[in-house]
Order: structure tokens, then sequence, then C-alpha cells
């Protein structure tokens, strides 16, 4: 095959992030926005050694998997993959995503637990970071770039209904101060993100606005054009100051000019302080139902749990009025104060929280001779390194281990390592937090080989 070539393709499976694959002389095909059973006539975009990618130029048959596209920005902006099909189909291919990361990654032969579904695949997400287009636009980046898809509309439907608002009268705002854009190649420009936060348990909504600069001089127009558009809804304002290169959206200095600086929300009966820099689950509901799975699996009843990249606490604080106590580790500074104040404020007395790196941290506790019953770790995507993995079998040997991964590739990998060191995947279940994009969350069991 080779570049601009049109063929016709059967499309028989799907990758990991959502490209349907197909096959055309022993050579696999990645189609975006295709669906498995949709025979395609396909334009050849990029030719490497062994596979290719395409794009659909008709759809000459449609899988009976499609639906109709509900967004005008879907298979322009990255940030949903299925909106073009039927739920089911979805959930079944996120499950088949980590059961065969677990398999080819993890080598290891173990079925997947029924995959917990999302309760709604509409306005569900609870935190946007929106960046500024060229034309002071806001929008999302287009799949696998950095070029900025500005809303058409002025509407997401994964995100509330109050962002939408936002962000319109944020643009309009910006256009009428003529306020440059950031300029990632030149580091020029002022406007670089807005980020945006809500607690869909008590209503309250954060705002922060990103600049390229170490002040911001329409600190009143854009917090009373926040006002204008939420109300008393919105509960805090703040400027973010973020002048280093690269793709990271928050800096470290924060300007609150509204409100203190952090939204509550409520999470299994925990009041649960949230500031900028906090991680926090993006599907409130669905986060509930992932931290039960967490729970069931850690069966913490008068155990000592240890909490890793533990954010603003909310897994062990979660399971703070079963255990005996909780210890938990988290490297931002501001997320471990918000997990202190989450604890004091629910009455939880078990619960202490330390600001480290999670593989120091981890080592700290085990030459205090700390001795955890059970480990949770919730690592970024990259997953744990070696040094902690080893850390948690070798000095702490707890009785179980349990990991929630966003990411099932770096979730099989590590299984693998640790079930080296001695610890078996058990159980693992996938739960869908992210509706209509190709993530995915997954809670697994891992327990001494002994035990079993």
């Amino acid at each position: 095959m080779v570049k601009n070539e049109e063929i016709v393709l059967e499309i028989t499976s799907m990758s990991s992030n959502g490209d349907g694959v197909g096959h055309f002389g022993g050579i696999a095909v990645f189609v975006p926005f295709s669906a498995v059973g949709d025979l395609l006539k396909v334009k050849i975009l990029k030719v490497k050694n062994n596979y290719c990618f395409g794009k659909i130029v008709e759809v000459l048959e449609k899988s009976n998997h499609r639906i109709e596209i509900d967004c005008d920005g879907f298979k322009k902006c990255g940030g949903c993959n299925y909106r073009h099909i039927n739920y089911e189909t979805e959930a079944k291919l996120k499950s088949e995503t980590v059961e065969n990361a677990i398999k080819r990654i993890g080598k290891i032969d173990l079925l997947p637990q029924e995959i917990i579904k999302a309760e709604d695949c509409f306005r569900y997400r609870n935190k946007a970071q929106a960046p500024f287009s060229q034309d002071k636009q806001l929008g999302f980046y287009a799949g696998h770039s950095h070029r900025v898809v500005p809303f058409t509309k002025g509407e997401c439907l994964i995100q509330p209904k109050e962002f939408d608002e936002v962000y319109n009268a944020v643009n309009l705002l910006c256009k009428d101060l003529d306020i440059a854009a950031y300029n990632e190649e030149t580091h020029s420009g002022i406007l670089r993100h807005l980020y945006l936060r809500k607690a869909f348990a008590t209503g309250e909504i954060m705002a922060v606005l990103v600049v390229n600069a170490t002040k911001f001089k329409f600190e009143n127009e854009f917090l009373g054009c926040l006002q204008n558009v939420l109300g008393e809804n919105l509960k805090t304002v703040l400027i973010n100051f973020n002048t280093k290169q690269g793709n990271t959206v928050l800096g470290k200095e924060n300007k609150v000019i509204f409100g203190n600086g952090y939204i509550t929300d409520i999470l299994y009966g925990v009041k649960i302080r949230i500031s900028p820099h906090s991680f926090y689950q993006v599907n409130r509901t669905m986060a509930e139902k992932l931290y039960n799975k967490a729970s069931e699996y850690a069966n913490p009843q008068g155990k000592i749990i240890l909490d890793l990249y533990c954010g603003a606490g909310t897994i062990g604080l979660s399971m703070a009025n079963k255990a005996q106590k909780v210890i938990g580790i988290e490297i931002v500074e501001q997320a471990v104060n918000d997990a202190k104040f989450n604890a004091k404020q629910g009455n939880i007395t078990n619960a202490e929280f330390i600001c480290a790196d999670a593989t120091k941290g981890a080592e700290i506790l085990a030459n205090q001779n700390i001795k955890p019953d059970v480990v949770i770790v919730d690592p970024p995507r990259k997953g744990c390194d070696k040094d902690l993995l080893n850390c948690i079998a070798n000095r702490f040997n707890p009785e179980r281990i349990v990991y929630v991964s966003c990411d099932p590739a770096t979730l099989a990998r590590d299984c693998n390592i640790l079930q080296g060191l001695g610890y078996k995947l058990v159980e693992y279940t996938p739960v869908d937090l992210f509706p209509r994009t190709c993530h995915v969350e997954t809670v697994a069991l891992l327990q001494k080989s002994t035990q079993l």
C-alpha cells in the first residue's frame, strides 16, 4: 500500500485507543471512527512497515453497532472516541481491552469480572481543562495533537451545561479585552487554559484561569464575567501563573481572587475539599462504585491500610470507618493538605497523610517497620516503578494489594512484576468512569501466593 491509495476494508476488531482495525494484504489498517462490521472505502494516510493508518472516505455497509452521532465536534475534538457506536458495544470493547492487556502484557490467563457500566453517558465530567486557540476561542485539543479545536456551538456533551455557558462568556470577554492567547512555539501570549471543576453533590464550581504571566491585570473583568454566568454556584476563582514551556497545564503558584480557593464535594458521606492541584476522579457517581469495589477487594475491617498516590485521600477515607488505621502518601502538597482537612472535618481520627513521592514515602515507612495489611496503589498512567513494587512485596509483605489503574497496559505490566514477587492476580474488574471515550478504569486484587 502507498499513501493516498484507496482500498475497500472490513473492520474486524478495535484497538485500545478506539480505532477500528481491518487487514488488507496481511497489513493491519487502523481507521478512526469505524466500527466492527463496517465495510468501508478507506484512504491510506500513513504507511509504516507492517501497519497503516487510514480515514473513512465512504461507509459502504454500516455495522449494526453504529448509532447516529449526537455531537457536532465529534471527529474533530480529541475527547470522545465512541459517539458513533452504542453503549453496550462500547462497554464490551473496554472490557476486552483490559482482558487483552492482562493476557498479552501481563501473561496472565484470567477473565475479568463483568464491567461496571456507567450510569449516565452525558454531563458526567466534573473537571475540564480547555486551552485557548490563537483566535482567543476555548476548545479542546484535536486527537494526538495540540491543535485547538474551538467549540463549534459552545457545547460539550460530557461536561456540565454550566461549563458551556462559561466558555461562551469567556470567549466574548477575551475578544473584547483583546488578550493574546498563548503560543506554544514562541512561548508568547497570555491566555493558556481555563480550568473548571464542579462538585456535583453541592453544586459548587471552581474556575482557574491559567496565564503565561506573573500577574494579570484583568482580574476584576474575569471575575465579573464568571459571576454573571454562574451566580451563587461560583464558589471560588483563581489565577494560576504558569510561565514554563511545555504542556503542563497548571503552574505552581495560584492567586485566589474570590472565595477560599477550593470547592467541597461529598463522596461516601465524607466531605471532600478539592483544590486546583488535588487529584479527584472526574466522574463522582462512578468513583463511588470504583471505591466500593476497591473496598470489597481490600476487606479493610480492622486492617492497617496504606494508600499510595492518595490524592485528596478519597480512597483511604472511604474505608477509614472500617479500618484500624489509614496511612496515605501523596507527592502534591496541596492534595495532602486537602486530605488532612477532609479527615478532620469528617471527624476521622485514624487517618494520617504524608507528603512524599510514593516510592520514597513507602521506603520511609518500611524503615520505621510499619507493616500494612493492605496496600492500595492508584498511580498515574505510567504505573508504579519497580522499586516501589519491590518495597511493597518484599518489605511490607501485605496480605493484599489493591491496584486501581487508568491504563490497562501498565496495570498488566505491574501485575506481571508482582506475580514474580509472590503476588497472584486473583480478580480484576473494569469500571467505566469515562463513557464515550476509549479510557477505562480497572480495580485489581492481588494476594500472596502462599495464602491461596
